[in-house]
């Protein structure tokens, strides 16, 4: 990313899925120097690991959690002068300093001011003594599909930190590239790139093409597994699982695995996905269940209950990514992966995140 480039790791849904603990102690030791998240509650969590750690939340506070961000001494994205000053005045309740980062909307539609406003409105925020505005940032809508789009938003906010340049403002924390912006876009002027997807090893999918080089160097840090529960032979003509969408046309190896769609793993697959058992592929039969699914290992007489399946991963030479499972749902590995529930066990390997 170049000199002087710092790192904000974005960690939020609970480390998109793989365990917000155990994911930020690993980052601690290994580079990271901001984290951002989605919530206050996301933000403690990251403080009760590593406590006084920079942390951004890049969603808005809700009125009743203002004072307890500037507590727990929280940066945090503010979109108005309405915003700011209630963290001024929470500020000044409780004797701290308020840190400020100030979205810009280039074409995101969520939160942020528009670009027209943000210079006066910057110069608003400057001029309260309780608050510090310490960051400027926005948002890119569709890097991973839409170049002259993503060149639009480049433009607009680069206009403005042009504008700003001029009056000699700059900012300790100023950025705008997601994972997809990293691997597609040039790097830019910004100080700070807020990597997600790509943290976890995963490559944002989307129509345009990223270089083989970067590719090379991402490898996916979660595996999905689960067991046989059970293999039966059931004759030609047999209806599987509930609706009786599917219908063996042949005498069919039928195993029952232990996962659904109460596990994460998403029922618009149903039909449609793969997993691995006895490193090959098997196809799942009819509707994919809350706990439990159904798949042809018809061509595996060995197969047998306690069997491990692969539902992301590898296992021998064959691989299911998230992105291949997504695909399936017709949906994006960031939902694939943030999906996996509570109650499916995390088990870490290595001493780091032991």
């Amino acid at each position: 990313m170049g000199a002087g480039v710092r790192v904000m790791t974005v960690v939020k849904a609970d480390a998109y899925g793989h365990g917000l603990k155990q994911i930020a102690g690993v980052l601690m030791q290994s580079g990271t120097d901001v984290f951002g998240v989605a919530n206050l509650t996301e933000a403690r969590t990251i403080r009760g690991v590593g406590p006084g750690w920079p942390v951004l939340m890049l969603g808005a506070c809700l009125p009743e959690e203002i004072e307890q961000a500037v507590k727990d001494e929280v940066m945090v994205t503010v979109s108005s002068l309405a915003e700011a000053e209630s963290f001024a005045a929470a500020a000044k309740k409780t004797k701290r300093k308020a840190r400020l980062h100030l979205k810009v909307d280039t074409g995101m539609g969520r939160l942020g001011c528009a670009p027209e406003q943000a210079e006066e409105l910057i110069a608003r925020l400057d001029a309260l003594p309780e608050v510090s505005l310490v960051g400027l940032y926005t948002h890119f809508a569709s890097v991973e599909d839409e170049f002259h789009y993503t060149q639009r938003q480049r433009t607009v906010f680069g206009k403005l930190l042009s504008a700003l340049a001029i009056k000699g403002r700059s900012f300790e924390y100023l950025h705008a590239n997601n994972s997809a912006a990293i691997l597609l876009e040039e790097p830019g002027p910004y100080n700070l790139v807020r990597p997600g997807l790509l943290v976890y090893g995963v490559l944002p999918a989307g129509r345009r093409k990223i270089q083989l080089t970067a590719a090379d160097h991402v490898r996916p840090v979660l595996s999905l597994k689960c067991r046989v529960t059970q293999v039966k032979e059931v004759p030609k003509g047999s209806r599987l699982s509930y609706g009786g969408i599917y219908t063996t046309t042949r005498p069919t190896r039928v195993a029952t695995v232990s996962a659904g769609y109460g596990d994460g793993y998403l029922r618009a697959g149903s039909e449609r996905a793969n997993v691995l058992i006895g490193g090959e592929r098997c196809p799942v039969l009819g509707r994919i269940t809350m706990d439990q699914m159904l798949v042809d290992v018809t061509k595996l007489p060995a197969a047998q209950a306690g069997d491990e399946v692969v539902l992301i991963g590898r296992q021998g030479d064959q691989e299911l990514s998230a992105t291949e499972v997504a695909q399936w749902a017709e949906t994006i590995p960031w939902e694939v992966l943030t999906a996996i529930t509570y109650r499916v066990p995390r088990v870490y390997r290595g001493t780091q995140a032991a």
